[in-house]
């Protein structure tokens, strides 16, 4: 009765944070992870089991780990989840409710930081995204995971990162590993086709780089690409679902394994809000993600955890 009466008090806090989250749009990323904490039962559900473990030189190479607080087999599925912020902002500790909420779904998840923009300009940032995925492979065993079903993700620029990882094989070939390695990725609201640069987040990142088709995912899709899923929402005004609605055209000229989710209504921030326990009604897209990599993985198909 205790614990019901403590969830009820609790959903009016969801309330007020998706008035906050509606109107300021995605700054206020760390209120988001704060009420997700806050919210009954993610304990129940998933734990952070490592913090801040060092996976490069720099120091922003630094990445968390969370796992199912009770894990259904030996050797879990993992999921690599890259944060956007534009190339030149975001923090991994903000994003552990994207983190817990695919670990709370049977995955061992992993966060990385990254360099940003202006201290570093494309390639930078994704040659960090390697570095980490190749700390993934080594190690993940550690806590659970299973090195032969990395899976990549990511919301906005993470969904590029995440994009340009498993269609390009040279990231992974320049850490020494195969393109196999990245089975399915999950990309959320990613730029996939926006050359050239006519916003300021692009020519900061893109406009110095000496050939710009080259910087765009939509360029680089292979037939023996892992399986996609591009999920969108109709109304992002930041980055236009036709990123997502063009590279699912060129997935599907070459025949390489993919879908398309577009959620009516949905702005750029509301696919990642959507991972968040108190606003998962809004949109599926954590039950389409889940689904979609357990499915790539042929893994047994289980309805998602609340």
């Amino acid at each position: 009765m205790a614990r019901s009466s403590q969830r009820r008090r609790w959903q009016n806090i969801p309330r007020v944070a998706a008035d906050l989250v509606d109107r300021f749009g995605w700054s206020p990323v760390a209120l988001l992870n704060t009420v997700d904490r806050l919210y009954p039962g993610r304990g129940d559900r998933a734990r952070k089991a490592g913090e801040a473990v060092r996976y490069g030189p720099h120091a922003r190479h630094h990445l968390d780990v969370w796992v199912p607080s009770h894990p259904d087999s030996a050797r879990l599925p993992v999921i690599v989840f890259f944060y956007g912020g534009g190339w030149h902002s975001g923090e991994r500790v903000d994003y552990g409710f994207a983190a817990a909420a695919f670990a709370a779904q049977g995955f061992v998840a992993v966060v990385p930081d990254y360099r940003l923009v202006p201290e570093v300009r494309y390639p930078d940032f994704l040659e960090d995204a390697a570095l980490a995925l190749r700390w993934v492979w080594s190690n993940i065993a550690f806590y659970g995971g299973d090195p032969a079903k990395i899976t990549v993700g990511g919301h906005s620029a993470g969904a590029y990162i995440a994009a340009m990882l498993a269609l390009d094989p040279r990231w992974l070939t320049s850490v020494q590993l195969p393109p196999s390695t990245i089975k399915a990725g999950v990309l959320l609201s990613g730029p996939f086709d926006f050359a050239p640069f006519r916003e300021w987040r692009g020519r900061a990142t893109f406009g110095s780089y000496h050939d710009p088709a080259e910087t765009q995912p939509i360029n680089h899709v292979r037939a023996d690409a892992p399986p996609l899923l591009l999920q969108h929402g109709s109304s992002d005004r930041l980055v236009y679902a036709k990123n997502s609605k063009s590279l699912d055209t060129a997935l599907a000229r070459v025949g390489a394994p993919h879908e398309l989710r577009l959620y009516p209504g949905c702005d750029h921030a509301g696919t990642v809000v959507a991972l968040s326990r108190p606003f998962r009604s809004r949109h599926p897209v954590l039950a389409d993600a889940v689904s979609f990599l357990r499915s790539a993985l042929e893994l047994p198909t289980s309805p998602p955890r609340t």
